[in-house]
C-alpha cells in the first residue's frame, strides 16, 4: 500500500467570502457553519471578536459597493433551474425587461434562475448585480455578473438584498426563495420597509401556497387578509415592470408630500 498522500483536484474552487481558494487550500465547511456549530472545541468562543470585525467588514464593503446603485430590484429563483427549462428564458426576459426600464438587478449570483436574469439584464445593458454566498458545495458567482460580491454570512446578505432594492421578484424556487419571500413579506407587514412591491412570478408554481395562507393560516388568525395581499402574482413580464414602476411613482409622489409637509411645518416654526 502507498503511503503518499491523495494530490488534490486540480479543479477543485471555493469562494470563502471575497477570498478565492483552489486545489489543495479548499477546506470542507463554511464560515456560517463553524459560526453556528455548537460541537466540538469550545476554543471558537475566543475567536468571537473577531468575527465580529468580519461581520463588520461585510457590511462595510456592501454598503461600499452598492451605495451608488441605480434604483434596482432583487430577484430570486432557483440554482437548479436548467438552461433549457422554459423558466430560465423568461428570467432572461425579466432581466431585459427591468433593465431596459431603468432598474439595476440584483440576484443571488448563482446559477439558474439567478444566472438567466443576470444575463438578461446584462445583455440589455442594465447593471446586473451578483451577491453571492460560501457554501459547502462548489458555486461561484456566474459569468453574467458585472458587480459582484462575495457574503461568509447570510445575514449580511440578506440586509443587502432589501437596503438597496425597492422591490422583491420571487420567481420558482426552493427553501432559499422560500425563505428570502417570507423575509421580504414580514419586513413589509411588520413595516420595517414601507411601500415595498413583492411579486410572485409563475401563477401554477405560487398559487397553491397562495391558497394554503389563504385557506388555512388566515382562518387561524395568523395572518390577516392585507397581509396577504401584500403579494402580487403573475405570469406577465410586462405586468411585473408595470407594477414596480407604479410602487415606485406612489413611493415618489408620497416623499415629495412628506418633504413639502416637513418644509411647511419648518416654516410655521421658523415664523413663531
Amino acid at each position: 500500500m502507498s503511503n503518499a498522500t491523495e494530490s488534490p483536484d486540480p479543479r477543485a474552487e471555493h469562494q470563502r467570502g471575497p477570498v478565492l481558494l483552489r486545489r489543495g487550500q479548499v477546506k470542507s465547511g463554511t464560515t456560517d457553519q463553524r459560526l453556528l456549530d455548537s460541537q466540538g472545541s469550545s476554543d471558537w468562543v475566543h475567536t468571537d471578536p473577531w468575527r465580529v470585525l468580519r461581520i463588520q467588514s461585510e457590511f462595510v464593503e456592501g454598503f461600499g459597493l452598492l451605495a451608488e446603485l441605480p434604483t434596482a430590484v432583487s430577484v430570486f429563483g432557483s440554482a437548479r433551474t436548467p438552461r433549457e427549462h422554459p423558466e430560465y428564458a423568461t428570467g432572461e426576459a425579466l432581466g431585459a425587461a427591468l433593465a431596459r426600464a431603468g432598474f439595476a438587478v440584483i440576484t443571488g449570483g448563482g446559477p439558474g434562475a439567478m444566472e438567466a436574469v443576470n444575463k438578461g439584464a446584462s445583455q440589455a445593458g442594465g447593471v446586473s448585480v451578483g451577491l453571492g454566498i460560501e457554501l459547502p458545495f462548489e458555486q461561484r458567482l456566474n459569468d453574467w455578473v458585472d458587480v459582484g460580491l462575495n457574503f461568509r454570512y447570510f445575514f449580511a446578505r440578506k440586509t443587502m438584498f432589501v437596503k438597496y432594492a425597492q422591490a422583491f421578484v420571487i420567481m420558482p424556487g426552493g427553501f432559499g426563495t422560500l425563505d428570502e419571500m417570507f423575509e421580504a413579506l414580514t419586513l413589509v407587514q411588520t413595516q420595517k420597509v414601507t411601500r415595498f412591491p413583492v411579486v410572485l412570478f409563475g401563477r401554477s408554481y405560487w398559487a397553491g401556497l397562495v391558497q394554503w395562507l389563504r385557506d388555512t393560516v388566515q382562518p387561524a388568525g395568523k395572518v390577516g387578509g392585507a397581509d396577504i395581499d401584500l403579494m402580487h402574482l403573475t405570469d406577465d413580464v410586462d405586468e411585473v415592470v408595470e407594477h414596480i414602476v407604479a410602487a415606485e411613482d406612489h413611493r415618489s409622489r408620497q416623499r415629495a408630500n412628506e418633504i413639502a409637509v416637513d418644509n411647511a411645518h419648518r416654516r410655521t416654526h421658523d415664523g413663531q
